[in-house]
């Protein structure tokens, strides 16, 4: 389904973004696995994809840092050529209630989910308009549609995500690429993981499915995404929130 096509998908060592990578390379992409500190954990997620006859490399940068993405993106084209398909997953949390949260708290986040949003896709627009079926995927939240106590900081990046996901699919749009946003709900991630458990009993009785979502309820969207079957879709934000959110 994605033969020939070079894929990106950061903060893929772990959690979503490893699905993520996974199931393209599946499809056959050649698969850049974007890490910033779990060198081991990328590099497993590589071995993985070779196993089952796919192509995929580690790629090190921090993507709140534009010069680091900047050589990861050469490292990919010296690697592969140019990107066809970009998915934005890195993200962090750091939360806090409004009141006590800290501008350090506040600028973190923005700089790794927003920041980081930009600098990859500035690195690689060019890449995503001149390729055949260019792809850009952003990994957004329930969060960025409801909000969620605690977390003012990541409720904004999130919900950031979907204007500037339609912004870049108007300017891509001439040369028939696009850009989609995925929000998933609660997903069973090790973020998830360190939610206790009188909390996540809360959050299903909110889901009318009546249980969290499994990653590759979410990396079934993505490929979607990723291939030419999507091509008429664009400026979109797919909820992947078992009914959370309309």
């Amino acid at each position: 389904m994605l033969s020939g096509q070079t894929c990106v998908v950061t903060g893929a060592s772990r959690g979503i973004g490893r699905g993520i990578a996974r199931e393209l390379g599946e499809q056959g992409a050649d698969v850049v696995v974007n890490y910033r500190s779990s060198e081991a954990e990328a590099r497993a997620v590589v071995e993985e994809i070779e196993d089952a006859g796919g192509s995929a490399i580690a790629a090190r940068a921090d993507v709140a840092d534009l010069d680091a993405v900047t050589a990861m993106c050469e490292e990919v084209r010296d690697a592969f050529g140019p990107v066809d398909v970009l998915v934005n997953n890195a993200g962090i949390t750091v939360d806090r209630t409004f009141g006590n949260m800290t501008r350090e708290d506040w600028d973190r986040v923005i700089d790794v989910n927003l920041g980081g949003m930009f600098n990859c896709t500035h690195c690689l627009f060019d890449d995503l308009l001149e390729a055949e079926h260019g792809r850009l995927i952003n990994i957004s939240s329930v969060v960025g549609q409801q909000g969620n106590y605690g977390q003012a900081n990541y409720a904004t990046t999130k919900s950031g995500m979907f204007g500037f996901t339609r912004t870049i699919a108007l300017e891509m749009a001439r040369s028939g690429s696009t850009a989609n946003c995925v929000a998933p709900g609660f997903v069973q991630t090790d973020m998830l993981e360190q939610v206790p458990e009188r909390v996540r009993e809360k959050i299903v009785e909110r889901i009318p499915l009546r249980r969290f979502a499994e990653v590759d309820d979410v990396c079934g969207i993505v490929r979607f995404l990723a291939g030419e079957e999507s091509s008429y879709m664009t400026g979109q934000i797919l909820a992947v929130n078992g009914g959370m959110e309309w």
